[in-house]
This record gives structure tokens, C-alpha cells and sequence, in this order.
């Protein structure tokens, strides 16, 4: 078996790499590991290599032990290859700003509820009232 080494030039590099953010994730609930290689345009066996590397990719494997990519797994694996040849992090480097994600993800605001003066919810509900008893009338 001949390996075939794939020199690319500064511009199909750039190509490569832009191509990486416009990937369209077809509507499955599990992808194999050869699925998830194509659509990332990576080899299989930089996909495990990142499973040790980073906690947020983590396949389940199938009872015949294939790993099975779920969606998030994929955006993962796509999200690490931005960082990793588009923007040049290190793998610590990128780890670490992944984890910075998360946890700015996870502080929400709080929901944009006006805060209403007790008195005009007063006025409100004695509204609801007045309708809720012209409408009993009715019957």
C-alpha cells in the first residue's frame, strides 16, 4: 500500500481553511467516524487523537464499539479544527479557550421581564376582572 503525500500551496491552504466554517451538517442523530472525517476533511485518526486531547469531544461507541459522533461531537470537531488551523492556537492553548467558551455560555442574562410597580399590576388584574365578569354576564 503507497501513502500519497498531498503538498498544498499557500492559496488551496487559505481555501482549505475557510472551507472549514461553511460545512453543512446533514439532520442525523448519529454520525461514524468515517462520516464525521469527510465532512471535517480530516483523517479518522486525528479525530481520535483529539478525543484524548479534548474533553468536549467525547463519541459514544456503539455496541460493536463504533464510535458514533452525535451533532454537538461534529460542531466540536469542527469548532477545534477553526482553532487549530485557522486561527493557530496550540492544543492547550485551544483547549483552554474552549473551556473559556462553555463557561461564558453557561452565564446567561436573565430574562428581560419589565419590572412593573405592584400598582399597575393591580390595575391590570382588576381589568382581567371587569372582562372575565361582562363575559360571565353574557351566558
Amino acid at each position: 500500500m503507497r501513502l500519497l503525500e498531498i503538498k498544498m500551496s499557500p492559496r488551496t491552504r487559505a481555501n482549505a481553511k475557510s472551507a472549514a466554517t461553511d460545512v453543512l451538517i446533514p439532520e442525523k442523530l448519529y454520525f461514524r467516524i468515517g462520516e464525521v472525517s469527510r465532512l471535517c476533511h480530516l483523517p479518522a485518526y486525528v479525530l481520535r487523537f483529539w478525543e484524548t486531547e479534548f474533553p468536549q469531544l467525547k463519541p459514544v461507541k456503539s455496541s460493536t464499539g463504533q464510535r458514533m459522533y452525535r451533532r454537538k461531537d461534529v460542531e466540536s470537531a469542527l469548532r477545534i479544527k477553526q482553532l487549530l488551523y485557522e486561527e493557530g492556537f496550540t492544543i492547550p492553548g485551544a483547549r483552554q479557550h474552549l473551556r473559556a467558551e462553555i463557561k461564558s455560555d453557561k452565564k446567561q442574562d436573565p430574562l428581560p421581564f419589565p419590572a412593573r410597580p405592584t400598582s399597575e399590576l393591580k390595575y391590570i388584574r382588576q381589568g382581567l376582572k371587569d372582562i372575565l365578569t361582562l363575559l360571565s354576564a353574557r351566558r
